[in-house]
């Protein structure tokens, strides 16, 4: 299943690959601000399907990914923009199948390298992971609401929204949830997103020895958490000039500033991939 907001050739290929626990159907204004440039194409919630299993380091979510833009490219090559999960996932796949890729943009998602790719490994090792957040606040997130109005009602209040673009906010509510026994229930299952969340790659450092052969580009929330926690110095190694910055954006900055993200992606686009 996919999402898709179609531009006509000659435009460019984009295919965008979501945050863990954000299906692609909560970017919709983001796609549509994107679709005069390009021709947008989603995975609407990887993880999900059966045949591509969340297994430690992600390479089935990978495999996922690649059948994707097999799927919908036909024989183009791609701009590959991923948030956060989607955007480490983008990257995994330009490093394995470059022909395939004209350049990837990462949305707020750092590379994970040097000390803290060990001590994310010696957690995955021991099970501790398992007891951090956020594994285990995805475990206990709420799933079942009455109904379209109370969903909303329930993230709006909620800190992490408070930022968000109200078209946005409303979107996020229809394509996180479906209808399920007369309520609303969760689209994205709960122990996926706490399996991704506890599987996240920690060898992605070794790309600095031997970087994808596409150009990579980086846009980050200057008030983002997430960038804090990781570390920003493998990521300026790997993209060099090709770094933006998002102001007084959080790691949900697509969210929060649609347009501006927008812009810096095709800006992004024009400096590393030019039509």
């Amino acid at each position: 299943m996919s999402i898709a907001i179609s531009g006509s050739p000659p435009r460019p290929m984009l295919v965008f690959a979501h945050a863990n626990s954000f299906p692609a159907g909560s970017y919709r204004k983001l796609f549509a601000l994107l679709a005069p440039s390009f021709v947008v194409g989603a995975p609407s919630r990887l993880g999900h399907d059966p045949a591509h299993p969340v297994t430690d380091g992600w390479p089935h979510l990978r495999l996922e990914l690649l059948s994707f833009v097999r799927r919908h490219a036909h024989e183009r090559r791609v701009i590959l923009v991923g948030h956060s999960l989607g955007g480490l996932l983008s990257l995994m796949l330009a490093q394995r199948e470059p022909a395939l890729v004209r350049c990837v943009i990462l949305l707020d998602a750092p590379l994970v390298a040097g000390w803290r790719a060990a001590v994310l490994w010696a957690g995955k090792r021991s099970g501790l992971i398992h007891r951090l957040a956020p594994v285990t606040p995805a475990l206990r997130r709420r799933r079942l609401w009455p109904d379209l109005a109370a969903v909303t009602n329930h993230f709006e209040r909620k800190a992490p929204f408070a930022m968000w673009d109200p078209e946005m906010l409303v979107d996020y509510a229809r394509a996180g949830t479906r209808q399920e026994a007369g309520q609303r229930a969760l689209a994205f299952d709960r122990d996926i997103e706490a399996r991704i969340y506890a599987t996240l790659p920690h060898g992605l450092g070794r790309m600095l020895r031997d970087p994808p052969k596409v150009p990579i580009g980086f846009i980050g929330g200057t008030d983002s958490h997430e960038l804090r926690l990781a570390g920003m110095a493998p990521t300026r190694r790997l993209v060099g000039a090709n770094l933006r910055w998002i102001h007084g954006g959080t790691h949900l900055f697509p969210f929060e500033q649609p347009e501006a993200t927008a812009t810096a992606i095709r800006d992004l686009v024009h400096a590393m991939a030019p039509t």
